[in-house]
């Protein structure tokens, strides 16, 4: 059996805020192509948990590893290269409401890169067309769908061809068939560009749809209880609590 390399290494990680410990030793891994599940309920911290992965909040103590680089034990210099190869989707979309979507995705290709306007215009006409964009480069974002905000959301992460795509609660807002659209994309996306993704959601339909392996930070415990793929957790856990998060409330029989 061929082992499977870690993208992302957590070892021993703690969570606080100043003396408040949020979760505490906390051990998983993230492989090259996951479409990882950050889960647990609410107040585990699981989008604290994604702001110390990229970058923005250095965790109580522990270690982050990005393949075999010790990502907060690095210069700021090193840590913003291995952030510049990630994208991150916010759970609003978070696009500016004064551009349209293609000066959206324009805007990091203009800041980061020295690609001319009519590459960087063909850059963002591709992006749209994996997201299922195309022909909407010269739309505000209120003259949008909330499902297409998050779509074009997504596509303005990928702008700069990132190894790992991060999506804080994606499917927030959306109804269930636009909420499976994009389940359906985040799929689409991992197997023909290989990203790997990071998902921080409590939705359970998307849980067990595009999960291939996940974490769960019992609050309750203020630790993780389980890491593996999500289907296989349900069928296998003997933990109450877990149980109940991945059936929304039915006891664990014997």
């Amino acid at each position: 059996m061929v082992r499977r390399k870690a993208h992302i290494t957590v070892k021993d990680l703690t969570m606080a805020y100043d003396d408040f410990i949020l979760m505490r030793d906390l051990n998983f891994e993230i492989y090259h192509g996951d479409i990882f599940i950050i889960m647990g309920g609410s107040g585990c911290g699981k989008s604290t948990m994604m702001t110390i992965l990229i970058g923005l909040k250095r965790p109580g103590k522990g270690y982050v590893y990005y393949d075999q680089t010790d990502f907060w034990g690095a210069d700021s210099r090193t840590r913003e290269t291995i952030i510049r190869r990630a994208g991150v989707m916010y759970q609003s979309g978070a696009l500016w409401s004064s551009m349209t979507l293609g000066e959206n995705i324009a805007l990091p290709l203009q800041i980061y890169t020295q690609l001319g306007e009519a590459e960087i215009s063909d850059v963002v006409e591709f992006k749209l067309e994996l997201v299922g964009l195309a022909g909407f480069k010269d739309f505000y974002p209120s003259e949008i769908s909330g499902g297409m905000q998050k779509r074009a959301g997504i596509a303005r992460a990928m702008a700069l061809d990132p190894e790992i795509l991060f999506f804080d609660e994606p499917s927030a807002g959306l109804d269930p068939v636009s909420a499976r659209r994009l389940d359906d994309m985040i799929i689409e996306l991992r197997d023909s560009l290989g990203t790997t993704m990071i998902v921080v959601t409590h939705e359970l339909a998307s849980i067990f749809a595009i999960g291939s392996n996940s974490v769960f930070l019992d609050v309750s415990k203020r630790t993780m209880t389980a890491t593996g793929n999500p289907n296989e957790l349900l069928k296998e856990t003997q933990d109450p609590t877990l149980h109940m998060f991945l059936t929304r409330g039915e006891t664990l029989k014997s």
